[in-house]
């Protein structure tokens, strides 16, 4: 198994606003796709988004990445994600 930490600088102000749109709009298409979303968390200074995902092994990352960016729900929100991100962190894990 594969997992990706994922670390998001949240832009001022937009946290409440992000994790909504994430969890309405962007979990759903990811999941649909048949990524594992293992948990999200926001850090005690609300400006951190953090979340897990998970996949069977490095191709499964590669064709359900590949999904997901070329999938017309995700150019339909692509945008409006990206407009609350400052910066973002991937950390690609295997499991021991």
């Amino acid at each position: 198994m594969i997992s990706q930490l994922r670390q998001y600088t949240v832009n001022r102000g937009m946290m409440d606003s992000w994790v909504k749109h994430f969890t309405e709009n962007v979990v759903p298409i990811q999941e649909n796709l048949g990524i594992k979303i293992d948990g999200m968390w926001v850090n005690e200074d609300k400006d951190q988004f953090i979340w897990i995902r998970s996949f069977a092994d490095a191709e499964d990352v590669q064709k359900k990445e590949a999904a997901f960016y070329a999938s017309p729900e995700w150019q339909a929100v692509m945008d409006h994600t990206r407009g609350h991100l400052a910066r973002l962190e991937v950390k690609t894990m295997e499991t021991v």
